[in-house]
């Protein structure tokens, strides 16, 4: 006996030529006791028909049938949506054929002669079939989770940079103003006073002020550097001067060309990418030379930013705290680019930002 869930009555629909092998099939079936209700045809279309119109749960068909074989039934079964199973019930068909319709993507065949069998390869089937269902449904939640996951992480990026740049305006605007407004005040006190004390007191501080000017404009420049409306390549030659004054280690930049025209999406994610990775550099890498390449050939743009320090195990990168470069591959994907990270301990590391340019023609450029 064949057991199935309860309450359960299979749906056939059954291709069969032959009145008496259909009646045999259905037989066969009750005797193991598996509840069921088919339906017989036997034209391709009355198939076509009853499987465009009607639910079914299997399909069992003879091999070969008056002016077609089982393989036609099996296209048009094909092409639907959510096919169920399809076995071939059949007392002409060699081996060889039977490998090759399995190959199609039938899931099994069943000598007449060995009918008894049916039972059992129609179980193994349907498990066989749910089973794949299940890997789909799965595959498709999991697909739909990366793609909210994406749009939430393209979201986080925009709201981050969107607010990034409304700080940067208020300390341009606000902070930086004060600041230059109290600089002038010192500098009419230092001018007016006559007494050293005071004058001693106002250069300090004025120094102090110059100080947080600087540090303000350093601040204002890392949350949204204005070079950016330069283009990527001036913006990176900054960052690359920048990291050069502050560190002392000699720094290449060379680019293809002397602009490289992308949507300020792209620039901003390449931006951040040769940001994060000299950041980096200046934590980890104890390098004595950094190199940094930008290209635009073949519809490619590329970001490469390597370094000849100390080098890392890669697998350090699947720590569930890698924020740094973790970060940096969602933000290419947001992109439809991707990064590639390539280190040794001992050889230093590469940082690759890879992206299409042909994807930029339908990317927004609101950043």
């Amino acid at each position: 006996m064949v057991s199935y869930a309860s309450g359960q009555s299979l749906r056939i629909l059954h291709l069969e030529d032959s009145p008496a092998d259909h009646a045999l099939a259905s037989m066969t079936l009750r005797r193991a006791q598996v509840a069921h209700t088919m339906h017989h045809v036997d034209t391709l279309e009355a198939f076509r028909d009853s499987i465009t119109e009607k639910t079914f749960d299997i399909i069992l068909a003879d091999y070969n049938l008056p002016g077609f074989t089982a393989i036609d039934a099996w296209k048009i079964a094909s092409s639907l949506p959510g096919q169920p199973p399809f076995i071939l019930v059949s007392g002409a068909i060699g081996e060889v054929a039977a490998v090759d319709a399995i190959r199609l993507g039938i899931a099994d065949y069943v000598l007449k002669d060995e009918m008894p069998r049916l039972p059992h390869v129609i179980a193994r089937a349907r498990e066989v079939h749910e089973a794949r269902l299940a890997r789909e449904q799965a595959a498709n939640e999991l697909a739909a989770s990366r793609q909210r996951l994406a749009e939430l992480t393209e979201h986080l990026q925009s709201s981050i940079e969107q607010e990034r740049a409304a700080i940067a305006r208020e300390i341009h605007d606000d902070i930086g103003g004060a600041l230059t407004a109290i600089r002038f005040d010192l500098a009419w006190i230092d001018r007016h006073s006559g007494q050293a004390g005071v004058r001693e007191h106002v250069q300090a501080a004025t120094s102090m002020l110059q100080h947080a000017l600087g540090a303000s404009q350093r601040i204002m420049m890392n949350l949204r550097p204005p070079v950016l409306d330069q283009g990527i390549v001036a913006a990176v030659q900054w960052l690359a001067d920048s990291f050069e004054r502050r560190s002392g280690v000699p720094t290449q930049m060379h680019s293809s060309a002397p602009r490289i025209d992308m949507p300020p999406s792209f620039q901003l994610v390449a931006y951040r990418t040769a940001q994060e990775a000299l950041t980096n550099i200046s934590k980890y890498a104890h390098c004595t030379t950094v190199h940094i390449e930008l290209s635009d050939t073949e519809g490619v743009f590329t970001l490469e930013v390597t370094d000849n320090g100390c080098g890392f195990d890669p697998a350090t990168l699947n720590k569930p705290k890698a924020f740094g470069i973790n970060g940096l591959r969602e933000r290419a994907r947001t992109i439809n680019g991707w990064l590639d990270v390539s280190s040794r301990p001992g050889q230093g590391t590469s940082v690759i930002l890879s992206v299409p340019l042909a994807e930029s023609a339908n990317h927004g450029d609101d950043q």
